[in-house]
């Protein structure tokens, strides 16, 4: 291995620069991808809480160039040999390494190593920056891979953060009667420009409640907002535990899913053809010399995506 490379190293729950770094290098199957820019997800600030016991390169979210073109890539590497991946469940593979969160460095390095099979072209139609947002932009459509939704569905989204924002854009496309609920009046601006309802607190009861909140109060206005028989989709990472009353969930038959990875041609797809706006959602971009700071900017109070560029 060559040493020297510059990276974002996580252990213990602290973050701090490094500059030995080795190369990584990759297997026969994998390819060797110089990253443009990786993104600061809420799910990289929640392994510096202890959400998993993580040791290396954080960051899953990326924009890199592999053979002179552009890729993003699927996070989830599969052995395709366990039970899970013989079913056809290769993101819940038994022996998946996950790229910046389970046994692979991740994406705040100068290069990254993934499955050839997991990567994506980014079409020349879509600007680097809006590339981006493709991997929680999948996650939030695999929502729509679980569930199904229509136009006749009451659907709430809680949390106005930039999930529940590309959360929210994705429903919008069914045409179902939606509603978003969030503290933050400049965030719940930005999806009424979009025509999306949105509310300090919800109002009436829905069929599908999503909680992209991420704590505990948000689970509970999702729960309490739930019609009997109705469906709560988890889509956050929580470091701690969550408390609920699980004798309402059984007396009202609720359906709970939790909800990760999604797909990421459908993600491309709607970003070529500009149907979800994602600009407005990047709000600052630091050198990796600066990764600190932008971790920082990453957890203040209404903070939207902040990205870091090698």
């Amino acid at each position: 291995m060559i040493n020297g490379l510059r990276a974002l190293w996580l252990e213990n729950r602290q973050l701090r620069l490094r500059d030995d770094v080795p190369r990584p290098m990759p297997s026969p199957a994998e390819a060797l991808v110089r990253v443009i820019v990786a993104g600061i997800c809420n799910t990289d600030i929640e392994l510096t809480r202890g959400y998993y016991p993580f040791t290396g390169i954080p960051g899953h979210e990326f924009v890199g160039e592999w053979e002179g073109k552009r890729v993003v890539g699927e996070i989830n590497a599969a052995c395709h040999a366990c039970d899970a991946c013989s079913a056809g469940r290769p993101t819940h593979c038994e022996r998946r390494t996950v790229l910046g969160i389970k046994d692979r460095n991740g994406a705040f390095a100068e290069y990254l190593t993934l499955p050839a099979e997991n990567l994506h072209i980014v079409p020349d139609e879509i600007e680097t920056e809006d590339a981006l947002f493709t991997e929680p932009l999948a996650a939030a459509l695999e929502i729509q891979e679980q569930v199904s939704i229509d136009r006749n569905d009451r659907v709430l989204v809680v949390g106005d953060g930039k999930l529940g924002q590309l959360v929210a854009q994705t429903l919008a496309l069914t045409r179902c009667h939606l509603m978003v609920v969030g503290r933050h009046r400049e965030k719940l601006d930005l999806l009424k420009r979009r025509g999306i309802k949105t509310a300090d607190a919800p109002t009436g009861k829905f069929d599908i409640a999503v909680d992209c909140s991420g704590n505990q109060s948000g689970f509970a206005i999702a729960r309490a907002a739930l019609r009997p028989r109705g469906t709560l989709v988890m889509k956050s990472t929580y470091a701690g535990n969550l408390t609920f009353n699980a004798s309402s969930v059984v007396v009202d038959e609720i359906t709970l899913i939790g909800s990760r990875c999604g797909p990421f041609a459908p993600a491309l797809r709607l970003l070529a053809e500009k149907a979800i706006d994602v600009r407005p959602l990047l709000q600052a971009t630091y050198p990796l010399q600066e990764a600190l700071t932008a971790f920082d900017h990453a957890q203040r109070p209404g903070a939207l995506k902040i990205a870091v560029r090698p």
